[in-house]
């Protein structure tokens, strides 16, 4: 039994209702309590040295967590740079054997130039003075990689050299001329920084001589231009039609017209954007260095080839190098243009001239074999008289063969017709036959279907009167099973009276003894029948639970709704018949309707 808060408070009379619930097993604790009082000592202070140790506990582990997060971020950082790495190596490592192929190339052709390089005239004396300068250029350049690059790798040696020695030796001091030789190392650095910047230099002089010096003028023309005039072929053919030679060269006259628009408009095109797309030379040689690197066919190519723009151009947007590689784009692709455009011009002029030939070449046979036919005009004549002859003979003898061929298919035809008659009589008696046999089968399977019926018409009475008698003694039993509740139900109030009186008997005995312990000294009715804060701070979330109401809620029919069904009693009926399998117990049961109709929504409109 449970005791609430009105319940103390009909009791207490002017003090307060308890907050608390208590059951009648913690009774007697709740007695010792109120005799022993509630006093300050049975508080328990706060702890706040060691809620500040837990505080601070929980900081540290803090603090170690945000180390830990931040110590493998950079990890896997320094782990996506040197993975990053790894793959320009690769794809340097692919591109070091084509840029050896590509240094090998240029040289070639550059020997190939100096080879194929003519003068223009007398007056052009610049040109054989190429070779030597070559020469000369060749022992310069050893000269310079002699005073300036073969010290450096000497330098480089006698370090690696020193460094080999000293760990070998494990001397954990540096040596005493350890400055000497930093000092040594950082003017080399200078005198390189300062030849490298005199080289760029001499670079970019050499470059603007070489725009102004024209050479390309000297080189063999690559590419076969095509040529707008007329072919002397086709001017100069011997044509018997005047109106045919006209038209080809209107032909030749249109292609170019059309081929040199569409060629002019490319051109112009390209003249309209920059050679180097608004960009320096330097950085657009740069750029398209880099952007050939990374080909379609290298993983992750996009990522890679952009890393390594914003490596090589730190001071570049991403946009500002995206826009500078669509324009490079559309560059290459108008280039690409021009050159189908040639091609293609220079591939039709090729057909034309062969067609024009071709054509040419067909009028003139035609025109000759128009001169044979007036000569063997007459001829033919002559020899189709003699032949006019020959075909009335001919004639006669092939509408003697035709008549003869008519005769006999005649004859064929009338024997298929006699053939083709006694195989429709000798179907028609096989089709009789059987639809006598059919008929016998369906008179067999009728009588068959009256006897089953009988059958189970028998059947059905029988199990209707069974049915009935089943139903009596159901109402029997629920009558007898009524009788037996209502009993139960009366034997079940009296103990609860019984109950009720020695519950009241029982609280009557405790409201004696709490008179007879009660406090004398001044009660504190806000401290007594107030909530603690050990156990506010214990059922601050505590919420009563209902034991006796279900763990889960139940949406399904009952026992009394499943076997309210009458199908369900009729399909039961049928299996301990042992009928339930056959053709009459799912006629019966396809007309036994369920005591509610089934809502609109649960009803399918498929058709089996």
């Amino acid at each position: 039994m449970t005791y609430t808060s009105s319940t103390w408070a009909k009791n207490a009379g002017s003090q307060q209702a308890f907050i608390t619930t208590y059951r009648a097993e913690d009774l007697d604790k709740l007695t010792a309590r109120l005799k022993n009082g509630l006093g300050r000592s049975n508080y328990k202070p706060t702890e706040y040295e060691k809620v500040q140790a837990m505080v601070d506990a929980k900081r540290l582990q803090t603090a170690l967590i945000g180390k830990k997060v931040k110590r493998t971020r950079c990890v896997a950082k320094e782990i996506k740079e040197s993975d990053t790495l790894r793959q320009h190596r690769q794809v340097w490592s692919r591109e070091c054997p084509r840029l050896q192929k590509a240094e090998a190339k240029a040289a070639s052709e550059l020997h190939n130039f100096m080879e194929n390089i003519r003068p223009h005239g007398i007056e052009d004396t610049a040109i054989f003075s190429l070779k030597e300068y070559e020469v000369f250029l060749e022992r310069d350049r050893m000269d310079f990689i002699m005073g300036t690059v073969q010290p450096v790798h000497q330098l480089k040696e006698d370090l690696s050299f020193r460094l080999e020695q000293e760990q070998k030796q494990g001397i954990g001091t540096p040596p005493a001329d350890w400055e000497d030789v930093q000092h040594q190392v950082s003017c080399v650095k200078d005198q390189q920084d300062i030849i490298t910047a005199k080289l760029q230099e001499e670079y970019c002089d050499l470059d603007k001589e070489i725009k102004y010096l024209d050479l390309e003028k000297y080189l063999p023309a690559l590419d076969i231009m095509v040529n707008d005039s007329i072919p002397t072929e086709v001017l100069e053919s011997d044509c018997p039609y005047p109106e045919l030679k006209e038209s080809l060269i209107q032909a030749f006259h249109s292609s170019s017209e059309i081929h040199q628009s569409r060629l002019q408009c490319l051109e112009e095109h390209l003249k309209r954007t920059d050679k180097y797309c608004g960009w320096c030379p330097d950085d657009h040689l740069r750029f398209h260095f880099t952007l050939s690197q990374y080909t379609q066919d290298i993983p992750n190519n996009r990522v890679l080839c952009m890393h390594m723009l914003q490596r090589v151009f730190p001071e570049k947007l991403k946009n500002d190098l995206l826009e500078h590689e669509r324009a490079l784009a559309r560059q290459r692709f108008t280039q690409t243009q021009i050159k189908v455009l040639t091609q293609q011009w220079q591939q039709e002029q090729e057909e034309l001239l062969a067609k024009a030939l071709a054509t040419l070449q067909e009028a003139r046979d035609a025109y000759q074999e128009e001169l044979e036919l007036q000569r063997d005009r007459q001829h033919q004549q002559d020899i189709c008289l003699r032949l006019r002859d020959k075909l009335q003979q001919w004639r006669s003898h092939q509408e003697e063969v035709a008549e003869l061929q008519a005769a006999i298919a005649a004859r064929q035809q009338e024997e298929s017709e006699a053939i083709l008659k006694r195989e429709q009589e000798r179907e028609a008696a096989l089709r009789a036959h059987q639809k006598e046999k059919l008929r016998k089968f369906h008179l067999e399977q009728q009588r068959r279907r009256e006897d089953l019926e009988q059958r189970d018409q028998e059947r059905l009475a029988k199990l209707r009167s069974a049915m009935e008698e089943q139903a009596r003694q159901d109402k029997e039993r629920v009558l007898f099973r009524a009788e037996m509740l209502q009993r139960r139900l009366e034997a079940r109030e009296a103990c609860e009276l019984e109950r009720q009186r020695e519950e009241l008997e029982r609280h009557n005995r405790l409201e004696a003894l709490r008179n007879q312990v009660a406090v004398v000294a001044e009660s504190d009715s806000d401290r007594m029948m107030g909530d603690t804060q050990s156990w506010r701070n214990r059922h601050i979330n505590f919420k009563e639970i209902d034991i006796q109401k279900p763990l889960f809620g139940l949406y399904t029919y009952t026992d009394a709704q499943i076997v309210a069904d009458p199908r369900l009693r009729v399909e039961q009926a049928l299996r301990n018949a042992g009928l339930h399998h056959t053709q009459y117990a799912q006629e019966v049961l396809a007309h036994i309707k369920p005591p509610k109709p089934p809502r609109r929504d649960t009803k399918s409109e498929i058709q089996f």
